[in-house]
């Protein structure tokens, strides 16, 4: 892997992403406030569903002091994340797949300050997810907090669920037009690279080529995570696609 360059495949991933959410640094920045005023600026979190590192990285710049641990089963993006993440006694990655009830056995720690995750979580369906929300509870200590931005559908509003996916989906089309990498795309080209093309084989082999999993609405998510041992639960940010769902042990 000498002589790749990590931070352009980053910033590769980071436009990629950006084109399905124009808004995703300002979510990220309202993540990282409401780490910072529940548990402080020296946290232990568990990155879920990591990527490439995206919480992972805005979290160090922000709180020098955090350590995290990124969990995913993606070879392809967790390579990037390594490589990115190289020396930084900070960072520990694991290799686990959250559909499997021991993942948890694998981390580190037996308990986080914060869990996080974004735009990952929508690959499970909602049976699933419940489960997982449970075993989450056990890994936040009391106090703690989860959260999860992410692509959340109110089904009782069908009429402006409707206006909203049209009119994102017409920027979307001219960006597209005027040569944004879709995801798609951004993953033709990692399969061209010497270094990403193996793992990126293997990761369509796991997961093929996009998520089958549910979107449920925001309070789905907040009513879920209160039954799963959540003391509280809310929505603390959202668009007219995207919310954040913050719940505290």
């Amino acid at each position: 892997m000498t002589g790749t360059d990590w931070a352009a495949w980053q910033q590769s991933w980071d436009r990629q992403q950006e084109w399905y959410m124009p808004d995703r640094e300002e979510r990220f920045g309202v993540m990282l406030d409401m780490v910072e005023a529940l548990v402080g600026p020296k946290p232990r979190v568990l990155d879920l569903a990591c990527g490439t590192g995206s919480i992972t990285s805005r979290l160090l710049r922000r709180f020098p002091d955090a350590t995290s641990v990124g969990v995913d089963l993606d070879p392809a993006l967790l390579a990037i994340a390594e490589g990115s993440f190289a020396g930084d006694e900070r960072v520990t990655f694991v290799t686990a797949d959250l559909k499997d009830p021991s993942w948890a056995a694998s981390l580190p720690y037996d308990s986080y300050d914060a869990v996080l995750t974004a735009t990952a979580l929508h690959w499970l369906h909602s049976e699933p997810l419940t489960a997982l929300y449970g075993q989450l509870a056990g890994l936040v200590r009391d106090g703690g907090i989860f959260m999860n931005a992410d692509h959340m559908i109110d089904g009782a509003t069908p009429r402006i669920n409707a206006a909203e996916r049209a009119l994102r989906h017409a920027r979307m089309d001219r960006e597209k037009a005027a040569g944004v990498l879709d995801w798609a795309d951004w993953w033709a080209v990692a399969a061209k690279d010497p270094v990403l093309a193996e793992p990126t084989a293997r990761r369509f082999e796991i997961y093929g080529e996009h998520a089958d999993g549910d979107a449920p609405s925001a309070h789905w998510h907040a009513d879920t995570l209160r039954a799963a041992g959540f003391g509280e639960a809310r929505t603390v940010w959202a668009s007219p696609s995207d919310s954040l769902v913050l719940a505290v042990k």
